[in-house]
């Protein structure tokens, strides 16, 4: 008993959320195995089904997933490989590269998790007092770190109502209607 009780560490509350957040993002990459896919594949995958067209780059999935463009160059290759995916080269920038989802990839991305489904099953309220938790410790993990929020496109300074849907007012370009809810790594709260 003596050896074993040197080896407890008492958690405080603050390491006891950082485990639980921990084990539940393991054990939600672990049922991604079940598939041709590992878990960084899937995360590329629903960051793009979730990704407003000018944020479908490599670089931005990169940043957004804090990983290197060379690990992710390899991810995005083995997406387009296994049917997932295509890349397509800008007209002006022949550099510019776009990931576009296959429908394989879109229905894949749109797959509910039993992480999901347990979050699901939370009182309303709980839920939201999780979510706005969880995203002010992103906040304040990614200013720590001079990463970008990669907020929603309606949240953003630049984000402006138009007649007829919305207008990016940083690039100059009208909006969709459905990039409104869709993640841009341009995105700066408004």
């Amino acid at each position: 008993m003596e050896i074993a009780s040197r080896y407890y560490m008492p958690m405080d509350t603050t390491e006891r959320i950082r485990a639980f957040i921990h084990r539940l993002a393991r054990l939600d990459a672990a049922e991604t195995w079940t598939d041709d896919l590992n878990p960084a594949q899937i995360a590329a995958l629903e960051y793009l089904a979730r990704a407003n067209r000018f944020s479908r780059a490599p670089s931005h999935v990169a940043e957004y997933l804090g990983t290197t463009r060379g690990t992710m160059s390899q991810t995005l290759k083995a997406l387009e490989r296994k049917g997932y995916l295509r890349e397509s080269r800008s007209e002006t920038d022949r550099r510019s590269i776009t990931c576009h989802l296959t429908d394989a990839g879109i229905a894949l991305a749109a797959r509910r998790s039993a992480l999901a489904d347990a979050i699901a099953a939370l009182p309303a309220a709980q839920r939201d007092s999780l979510s706005d938790g969880l995203s002010a410790v992103l906040a304040a993990r990614l200013e720590a770190n001079g990463g970008r929020a990669f907020g929603l496109c309606r949240t953003c300074i630049h984000h402006r109502p138009a007649a007829d849907g919305a207008f990016c007012a940083l690039l100059r370009l009208p909006l969709r209607p459905e990039e409104a809810t869709q993640i841009c790594h341009e995105q700066v709260a408004a």
